[in-house]
Parts: C-alpha cells; structure tokens; sequence
C-alpha cells in the first residue's frame, strides 16, 4: 500500500475558490498476531512494518530480543495488513501469561485493556549512564526535521528518532506517535543498539504509554517538541528517565533526572 494518497479537494480562503489536490497520508488497519492467535490491531501509516512488529513486540514485553521472533510475515489482506510472527518459547510463554487484546484509534497504547492495573504497572528502572551536550539534542531536532520525509510531504504525521551525537539520526514515521515510536525501537534493535546508547526525540506530547515504551527499550535520555502530561512527569522521574519538553530552536525544558544533560555554565 501506497504511505501518500493525492486527494482531490477545493480551498476557499479569502473569499476564493480554487481546486486545491492534496497529499494525505495513509491510514491502514495492522494486525499483530503471534502463532497464529491475533493479539492487537492498530490504525497505522504502511511503512516500515517490519520495525514496527519488532519494535511494538519490545515495547510490549512480548519479547526480550529479536532472536525472539523466529519468523515474520507481513501479508496484505482485503481489510488491511497482516503482520504474522512465531515466538521462541520463552516468548510464547509469556505472552500467554499476559495476554491482552487492543483495539484502538491510531495505536493507542492503552486500549482494550483488562485491567487498570496492567494499564498503570510500573515502568521498568532505567540505568542508562548516557550524558549529551544541550546544543547536540537542540541540534538533533533540526536533523529530525530534514528527515520527516511523510510529514514533509503530508504535514499529517508524527516522527520518533533515536540520536548518539557524531552519529546518523534514524527517524521513523506514522500517524499514530505510539506506532512511530515502536517503529523506531524496532528500527534501532535491528540495527544491533539499544536505547541506553543515545538519546530518544518525539514530535509529539509525552503521555504515560511513551514513558513506558521509553523505559522498555533503556533510554535514559526522553525529548519531545510538546508539553508532557503531569502523569508522564511523575512516571519519568520514578523510572529513571531524563524528560525534556517543549523543544524548540531556542532550547527546551527538563522536568527530570537533568544530570544527564550537560548545560553551559552561564546556564544554571
């Protein structure tokens, strides 16, 4: 399936009319299922669907490493894309033991949930010792930016990069930031990294599920263009992770763990 779709259309602005075709980006329906037995849905841009299945199974604590997916098929069907996994048995042991079912707008990390206690658990502890310059983060959004090749061309859909300064930037994209940021993860693990090595940026509002997702892949180091919610603030700070908000050209916030990043002098 095509990510971009030209849709016809007519702008009135200014008391005009003129034919106006637009560039929109796709939405398509994605099936994760695991051995067979289908485990979520998700609405979601159709690029990079197989960091996608390996970063959503991370985030997810489906599985521990890739070598945990012995095989991956991604199938286009009449009402969306498959995306078909078998488990190891490690993995197929704990999926049973938690099994949930989603169903959700845009890859909402929290849907269909059985039970507010597995919507609320604890992220994990991160301990990722990873410092960074203030500049190189500010720097690293500017790079982002130039590589959001969807949204430069739609202007539609969320971005989610991973950095380690004097390194390439790798950016993935989709309408839904929960799915871009499993892209992503799943992006970096196949690249042979982990998220303690470098520093995540989103394009997006942090919420609890993103801090979660963060902590699952170990980066210590969290940044985002929009404002946090206080829950996300408060799950930061007790899993470990450096929060930094409201990104801009001219710098940014940090709500927690600051030791991480290095400020100039003149800055405290």
């Amino acid at each position: 399936m095509k990510p971009v779709v030209q849709a016809p259309a007519t702008c009135w602005r200014n008391g005009q009319t003129r034919p106006a075709p637009r560039a929109l980006p796709e939405e398509v329906a994605v099936a994760m299922s695991y051995n067979r037995q289908s485990f979520a849905v998700m609405m979601a841009s159709p690029t990079a669907l197989d960091d996608f299945c390996t970063g959503f199974s991370l985030s997810e604590g489906i599985i521990e490493t890739i070598s945990d997916i012995t095989a991956l098929e991604i199938i286009t069907v009449e009402a969306g894309i498959e995306c078909r996994m078998s488990l190891a048995a490690p993995a197929r042991a704990r999926l049973e033991a938690r099994r949930r079912h989603l169903a959700g707008p845009v890859g909402c990390g929290l849907c269909g949930l059985e039970s507010l206690q597995e919507a609320t658990k604890a992220a994990p502890k991160v301990t990722a010792q990873t410092t960074m310059r203030a500049k190189d983060i500010a720097s690293a959004f500017q790079q982002m930016s130039q590589k959001q090749a969807l949204n430069n061309e739609t202007r539609a859909v969320h971005a989610a990069g991973f950095f380690i300064a004097g390194q390439d930037l790798t950016v993935r994209e989709d309408i839904g930031r929960h799915n871009a940021l499993d892209k992503l993860i799943g992006a970096v693990a196949r690249q042979g990294r982990h998220g303690a090595s470098g520093a995540v940026l989103l394009t997006s509002r942090v919420s609890l599920d993103l801090i979660q997702k963060a902590a699952r892949f170990g980066a210590g180091i969290l940044a985002a263009i929009s404002v946090p919610t206080a829950r996300a603030v408060r799950e930061a700070e007790a899993a470990g992770i450096t929060l930094i908000a409201v990104a801009r050209d001219d710098g940014f916030e940090i709500f927690t763990h600051p030791q991480r990043i290095l400020l100039p002098p003149d800055a405290a």
